[in-house]
């Protein structure tokens, strides 16, 4: 993510409803911050998410080769690989603390 303390050189402004500005007003203030920090950090994350989340890229045919030799590769610990995979999620574990149920593993 980009540091908030870099110098702040290319504005950007958009015109909203005053229903969008007053909701983005109050979700703002909810987290203590002003609606420009509130608006950055909202749409920085979901650009993230967006370009996180390609699924079509282009690779020329050395970097495909080796792209496709990482997902052929054997896994190098395959234990470690299972032990993970056998530990209850922490999102589970949260909901379970707030039901009052005890930790499980799956």
């Amino acid at each position: 993510m980009i540091e908030a303390t870099q110098s702040k050189k290319a504005p950007i402004n958009m015109r909203v409803l005053p229903e969008q500005k007053a909701l983005i007003s109050k979700a703002a203030d909810l987290l203590n911050m002003d609606r420009t920090t509130f608006i950055l950090n909202v749409v920085c994350r979901e650009a993230e998410e967006v370009l996180l989340n390609q699924r079509f890229f282009h690779l020329n045919d050395t970097d495909f080769q080796a792209f496709e030799q990482a997902l052929t590769a054997p896994i190098p610990s395959p234990e470690k690989l299972q032990q993970l995979l056998s530990e209850r999620p922490v999102w589970q574990a949260d909901i379970d603390a707030e039901n009052g149920q005890t930790q499980q593993t799956v």
